[in-house]
């Protein structure tokens, strides 16, 4: 019954040398071969659709490396992208092959501020798949964003970041890919996702609105009375056109300028009404991760920069970082002094900026006492979830194995191997002295989980239930009325509730319910939500706060808050 088993090889689509080996390990008599033949024939067409409906790579697949293959029209295409840049030309037009599928009049240009330089084949890339074609994408996305991980030599770096701040708030998506430029290998890049139109109606329902990036590639004139050096800090300024010179506007909008003037006024002038412009948790999020992860090629460094400011339907703004590849300590520049050594970045103070004027979204922020719970609390989470139990070690090396032979292979490389495979564990570079993740990050645990500003023991909430009907009422409920306990002697408990995850939540507080049988520093709580409609849906979190700091529940309310149906309350 030879025939049988090859049938049942060829359902699941085998290719001829697996069917091949059968003939020879399984000799087939003559009067069987007619029968063969046939049901090979009957299964071909079956073989053929499974070969050619194979899945195509999703762009951003962490589990394998991507190929680019750029075709460019020039054969010294550096200096060809160099000139355009220098002299503002705009963008080559070419092709692109994206893990086998090709795409013409794509533009290409080289990108990056500091990451930049000239005469070198390894520089970041911008391609543009709907330069020449405003529908042409891949997969839904327009550009693609290449880094080349300067002064990384662990590649690790921007991948990591990413991944783990993903976890907090929206953050691209970063996987590896091999680059060519008209068939030559120039090596491998951390492919980004780019902060654009589909990003934004991804993570925030739109993408129309006031858009701005900190820092600029081209520095245009400005009056000479605007502040100097201050580049993306959010001071206030009177002069509109003094913002130009510190920020892009990507989305071309008549009041954009005016919009992110009343940002800075509110933070500077008028702080306590700044969460109506800003969604402030994100932004502590964001000044969170920066610190932890000595990310000071950042808001938090010398040059204020490297992230977003999207101003969602709700009129607040967002920010997002970028730009991560000098994050764990490969820039060493607080904006005072000599650049740090790499103890004083294990020890980089999570109040860094705290009374520094010249950085109001650090100052202003945290000199609010709610706030600064909110912040410390966000450092607390990001060091117990990623950094004490060392899954960041793990993932790192995870990383690495995976693109070591394409690695070793880049004729480019700006390291050597050895740097490398030593770069996780120990400083690299001996001009500019890179420390290993670990060898920073290891001590850098250790300091944090013992800062004084960082040990105080949260209040745990818990019993957390909605009421709905009882069993034998008549009367619906209209409303979703919220209990909780909490220990640790809480000082209050707020909710934020919604009703869309395109609206922003609102804070509202719980009401303390008396109680003579609860354990000493144990609270019970409720609050009543209105439900608006039979229909209504709420997302939910609660916030503890008590005397040293506050916590959350659930606490990946970022992603996954609390979800109930008023409808099920009623069943």
């Amino acid at each position: 019954m030879i025939w049988k088993k090859i049938l049942l090889h060829a359902s699941f689509s085998y290719h001829c040398a697996d069917l091949l080996k059968i003939f020879v390990q399984n000799p087939i008599h003559t009067n069987n071969m007619k029968r063969l033949l046939l049901a090979l024939l009957a299964f071909a067409p079956v073989l053929i659709f499974a070969q050619g409906t194979k899945s195509p790579r999703p762009l951003f697949d962490k589990k394998s490396i991507g190929e680019i293959r750029l075709t460019l029209p020039v054969k010294n295409w550096v200096s060809a992208l160099d000139s355009m840049r220098i002299y503002g030309m705009g963008l080559m037009s070419g092709s692109v092959t994206v893990d086998g599928a090709k795409y013409d009049g794509v533009g290409v240009r080289f990108r990056g501020d500091k990451s930049y330089q000239t005469g070198i084949k390894r520089n970041p890339f911008t391609i543009k798949l709907n330069s020449s074609y405003p529908d042409q994408n891949h997969q839904g996305y327009v550009s693609l964003k290449l880094s080349s991980s300067l002064r990384d030599p662990s590649m690790v770096r921007e991948v990591l970041f990413h991944e783990i701040a993903g976890k907090y708030m929206p953050s691209s998506q970063a996987v590896y890919t091999k680059l060519y430029v008209n068939d030559e290998y120039i090596g491998v890049y951390v492919n980004l996702e780019s902060i654009d139109k589909k990003f934004l109606e991804m993570h925030y329902g739109s993408s129309g609105n006031a858009f701005f990036k900190a820092g600029v590639d081209y520095k245009p004139e400005v009056p000479a009375a605007c502040k100097q050096n201050i580049y993306g800090s959010l001071e206030y300024e009177d002069n509109l056109d003094c913002y130009k010179g510190n920020f892009d506007m990507i989305s071309t909008t008549a009041t954009g300028w005016t919009e992110i003037q009343e940002l800075t006024r509110i933070l500077n002038k008028e702080p306590e009404k700044i969460d109506k412009l800003l969604d402030v948790d994100r932004t502590l999020w964001m000044l969170a991760l920066n610190n932890v992860m000595v990310n000071l090629s950042s808001y938090s460094g010398n040059y204020s920069h490297n992230y977003y400011l999207y101003k969602d339907n709700n009129g607040r703004f967002q920010p997002v970082h970028w730009d991560l590849n000098l994050s764990f300590g490969s820039f060493k520049n607080i904006g005072s002094g000599s650049d740090l050594e790499i103890k004083d970045l294990q020890s980089l103070d999570p109040m860094l900026h705290v009374d520094n004027p010249y950085k109001p979204l650090i100052s202003q922020l945290l000199k609010d006492s709610y706030y600064k719970k909110v912040y410390l609390a966000h450092i607390r989470q990001i060091v117990e979830e990623n950094f004490l139990n060392a899954s960041y070690e793990k993932r790192a090396q995870e990383l690495q194995g995976m693109i070591v032979v394409p690695y070793n292979d880049d004729p480019n490389k700006a390291y050597p191997l050895d740097d490398f495979k030593r770069s996780l564990r120990e400083t690299v570079g001996r001009k500019s002295k890179i420390p290993g993740i670990i060898e920073l990050m290891s001590k850098r645990t250790r300091f944090l989980k013992t800062h004084p500003e960082l040990t105080a023991l949260p209040s745990s909430v818990s019993n957390v239930e909605v009421q709905g009907r009882g069993k034998f009422e008549n009367q619906k409920v209209n409303s979703f009325r919220i209990l909780a306990k909490a220990d640790r002697f809480p000082k209050r408990l707020i909710v934020y509730y919604r009703f869309a995850a395109t609206e922003a939540y609102m804070p509202i507080p719980m009401n303390e319910e008396a109680s003579n049988d609860l354990p000493s520093g144990v609270k019970s709580f409720s609050v009543s939500i209105d439900g608006k409609s039979a229909d209504a849906v709420l997302d939910y979190y609660i916030v503890a706060e008590n005397a040293g700091t506050v916590s959350f529940l659930p606490t990946a309310y970022m992603n996954k808050p609390y979800m109930v149906k008023l409808s099920d309350l009623n069943k």
